[in-house]
């Protein structure tokens, strides 16, 4: 089942042609790698098929919906409903605990704080933080507080999660972790990943590769 198409996706900033039509299909469930040198256009794909930029020509399906039909509004719904993003700093507020930060997508979606914070706990159970909970991201490594990040992608149960050089901040320890990590979401919960990495280790853990190029994908 496709869960993501994208076709002919072109984008340009000023006089600076970034992506050049690219083409992309991506399977339930899978888990793929983006890859090239820095400038070949990886963050700004992901960007527009995370619905976070929009192309300038070309279209976007993700989750049976065609984005370009959706307003704005729409749009943030299905953001906030069906994806999860993960950076490669971990943007969690510092004023609020491990659990708060993961609660707030479901804040967001109008979920009760009840059920958020069970649902937060688990999530940071699943990830080896139980006694991390009301720690702030001042108080957690650095691999902590990018498997607080990943807690938060999972929150509202995303069928796709983008990440963003997701391990790019992290020690060859805790990046081998959240390689391992990953596959097991996937899993253990039939989630679809799709990341832009330089770490050759991590896309060759992936289903498959995709190799960027000057705004294209290469053989």
């Amino acid at each position: 089942m496709t869960i993501l198409k994208g076709s002919q996706l072109h984008k340009s900033y000023g006089s600076l042609h970034v992506l050049k039509g690219v083409d992309i299909d991506v399977q339930k469930g899978e888990v793929v790698a983006i890859v090239g040198k820095s400038g070949a256009g990886k963050s700004t794909l992901l960007h527009i098929l995370g619905t976070l930029d929009t192309p300038d020509s070309g279209a976007l399906t993700l989750c049976g919906q065609a984005t370009h039909n959706l307003s704005a509004k729409a749009i943030a719904r299905l953001r906030n409903e069906e994806i999860g993003f993960i950076f490669q700093f971990h943007h969690l507020l510092s004023e609020f605990t491990a659990l708060e930060n993961v609660c707030i997508p479901a804040y967001i979606q109008g979920v009760s704080r009840s059920i958020a914070e069970k649902k937060g706990k688990e999530l940071l159970d699943y990830m080896s933080l139980t006694d991390r909970l009301d720690h702030k991201p001042g108080e957690l490594s650095g691999g902590e507080q990018q498997r607080v990040a990943v807690a938060r992608a999972l929150m509202n149960d995303p069928q796709v999660v983008f990440a963003d050089e997701p391990t790019g901040n992290l020690d060859t320890e805790n990046s081998t972790e959240m390689h391992k990590l990953f596959l097991k979401l996937r899993d253990d919960f039939g989630q679809t990943f799709i990341l832009v990495t330089h770490n050759t280790e991590l896309a060759a853990m992936s289903d498959r590769t995709l190799r960027m190029q000057d705004g294209l994908f290469v053989e």
